[in-house]
């Protein structure tokens, strides 16, 4: 049996950052496919059974039920010692980032792409709204990384596995070609895709798909 359980819907970017983490650190596990769209994670059995946040994804530890992406990937790169920072800069600077990312790029961009694409009849206006602030992330991230190699220093962390969350997703889904547009972002993307084991969100998360209305 797998030591880990990952409870999950393909489309989840933060399903794909652990799933993508733990193949980067060797480690293999049970994919348990989550029917997101069916309403699953909103009943009372599941947040009972599961996560009581309602939330995926829902890593399971040799049983333990581990919740909450960016605290996830804090306890895997200290388990594993990988893409951790190395001195105490480091680690603040890893830190710095992946608390921004959960606020700000990984907040927006996921209600973002899941209304544009995965919703019948989005509201333009709410559309138009998320778009512009997620317009000011990416002029952020794209005018750092046109200094450095990667977010917190020269080699990966878990600051970037975090932030290409939801990034690396099919362009018709996420709105944005980084080639035209970004491109120190477009280069950083490039380099993580080039990691040792690196694969898609769409390799590492198999199973039914929400419909696409785009």
């Amino acid at each position: 049996m797998a030591r880990y359980r990952l409870h999950y819907f393909p489309e989840s970017g933060n399903s794909f950052k652990l799933a993508l983490m733990l193949t980067l650190c060797g480690q293999t596990f049970e994919p348990v496919w989550t029917d997101f769209g069916g309403g699953v994670t909103r009943t009372a059995e599941w947040r009972q059974t599961v996560n009581e946040m309602g939330e995926i994804p829902v890593l399971e530890d040799d049983g333990t039920r581990l919740t909450q992406t960016a605290p996830i990937l804090l306890r895997l790169s200290e388990r594993y010692r990988r893409f951790g920072g190395e001195s105490e800069d480091e680690r603040f600077e890893v830190l710095r980032w992946l608390f921004w990312d959960n606020h700000k790029l990984t907040g927006y961009m996921a209600t973002y792409r899941f209304l544009r694409a995965f919703t019948p009849s989005p509201d333009a206006a709410v559309l138009a709204f998320l778009r512009r602030r997620i317009d000011d992330y990416l002029r952020i991230l794209d005018a750092h990384l046109r200094e450095r190699a990667f977010v917190a220093g020269e080699r990966a962390t878990i600051a970037d596995l975090s932030m290409i969350g939801y990034l690396c997703f099919p362009k018709h889904e996420t709105g944005y070609d980084f080639a035209a547009t970004h491109a120190a972002i477009d280069v950083w993307l490039a380099r993580i895709a080039a990691l040792p084991g690196w694969r898609a969100p769409y390799d590492l998360l198999p199973g039914k798909r929400l419909p696409c209305y785009l």
